[in-house]
């Protein structure tokens, strides 16, 4: 495997841009995929953005817009209550994943807990009413063919304990490992069989959700007000946060991976859309400094691209 990437940059300045944000990453111990662009002049800068890669909570952003564009045309009523066993609920951290007593909440709130803390049961909740195989259809009537959904959140889990137990250390040695040898022995981290998109895709997805061109114009307009509720600000947020700044994003974390889509914009009117998708090479758990790694690049990109 080729370790020089593959850059894209609309000018030599952006170029420049592009190999620095890759030579950092390099330092850190990360494989990444980078694609920034401003959403008015078309300007943008990366690297390695057309390989699809495995998204973890990131599919939660056109899980949501499928939701939302159901809601928009009557087929689906945001207050309909969905409850949720602790038995039955997927895995996960926060949100409703962590409740110890079942939990009713509207469809509404459903997408608030799904995009503002990343909840993998309110997720899957989510999954469960619209189908994974609708969610992946949609996308492919509305031309994004770059991404593909195939699995529900809790498979994730499923998949990596199947092979490791419940010995979290050895599922991310297993991960990456796999990388390497592109033999994947956790089925979701298979770009041929998990939920994957490159960064190009999630840009011109992005792209697309702010200047309402897929969709219905309310449910893009719900979707970028639930974005920017997220709570979690230690990557694209890391060294962009303002007063005079806003990003809207979402995270995405599982193993080795550590990823943020988001679209940053300024009171100014600057606008640009960013996915950073990365694959640790070390096997830690926490690694802050790739987290600073996403946030520096985002920052570097964002300062290069607004007019």
């Amino acid at each position: 495997m080729s370790t020089e990437p593959t850059y894209v940059a609309t000018s030599t300045e952006l170029l420049r841009v592009a190999e620095s944000i890759a030579e950092h990453w390099r330092e850190v111990g990360a494989l990444g995929h980078l694609l920034a662009r401003n959403l008015d002049t078309g300007e943008e800068l990366g690297f390695d953005a057309e390989t699809p890669v495995p998204l973890a909570s990131v599919v939660k952003v056109p899980l949501a817009l499928v939701v939302l564009d159901e809601i928009a045309h009557g087929r689906l009523d945001a207050a309909r209550p969905v409850t949720i066993e602790p038995a039955r609920r997927s895995v996960g951290p926060t949100g409703v994943s962590a409740f110890r007593h079942p939990a009713t909440l509207a469809v509404g709130d459903l997408l608030h807990q799904t995009l503002s803390v990343s909840d993998n049961a309110s997720g899957d909740a989510l999954f469960d009413l619209v189908g994974v195989t609708t969610v992946d259809d949609r996308l492919r009537e509305w031309g994004c063919s770059g991404i593909r959904v195939r699995h529900r959140l809790q498979r994730m889990y499923d998949c990596a304990a199947g092979v490791a137990g419940d010995d979290f250390h050895l599922a991310l040695e297993l991960a990456i490992r796999d990388d390497t040898t592109r033999q994947h022995s956790i089925d979701t981290l298979d770009p041929a069989h998990g939920n994957v998109a490159s960064a190009a895709a999630l840009v011109e997805l992005l792209h697309r959700i702010w200047l309402d061109r897929l969709a219905h114009p309310s449910a893009t307009a719900e979707l970028r007000r639930l974005m920017g509720l997220q709570v979690f600000t230690h990557r694209l947020s890391a060294d962009l946060r303002t007063d005079t700044v806003k990003v809207s994003g979402k995270t995405g974390s599982f193993l080795h991976l550590r990823h943020e889509i988001g679209v940053v914009e300024s009171e100014s009117g600057d606008r640009v859309a960013i996915a950073a998708l990365t694959r640790s090479h070390r096997r830690a758990i926490v690694a802050h400094d790739i987290d600073l790694a996403i946030g520096a690049a985002a920052r570097a990109a964002f300062e290069s691209l607004r007019r």
